[in-house]
């Protein structure tokens, strides 16, 4: 499916806009689709080439753990995802269990369940890293 990252070619009055400057077409396409990283079962990495300078990045589609650190003892372990309480980046996410940088998890700790904050970026980096909440 193509995703259609330019302006639109109408004013708000229904008359055709023109530009002074340069081509629009410059700018189509910036970003590419939305990895959106789901809590399942398996993990799914899905892997692309690009970035810039040759570099790669690895989307992370489905995840089941995360790596979450203490910040009482500094210590990080591998916790399960129980499901996504809140998303601040749109409602809709947390409705979905999508996670994204910011998103607030419910994680199984031992027999108890604890909030954590996502704060790496699942969607770009591969993997997900959490800061519990006190």
């Amino acid at each position: 499916m193509t995703e259609w990252h330019m302006k639109s070619g109408k004013k708000p009055t229904g008359g055709r806009s023109r530009t002074l400057r340069r081509c629009n077409k410059k700018l189509a396409w910036k970003g590419g689709i939305f990895a959106s990283t789901k809590v399942n079962a398996v993990k799914q990495v899905s892997f692309t080439a690009e970035g810039l300078g040759g570099t790669s990045k690895l989307k992370l589609n489905e995840a089941k753990f995360a790596n979450v650190l203490d910040p009482k003892t500094k210590k990080s372990q591998k916790f399960d995802i129980a499901n996504v309480v809140e998303n601040s980046a749109n409602r809709e996410y947390a409705r979905r269990n999508i996670l994204t940088k910011g998103a607030i998890i419910e994680v199984k700790k031992g027999s108890e369940t604890v909030k954590a904050r996502v704060t790496s970026r699942p969607g770009q980096s591969g993997v997900i890293n959490a800061v519990l909440l006190n």
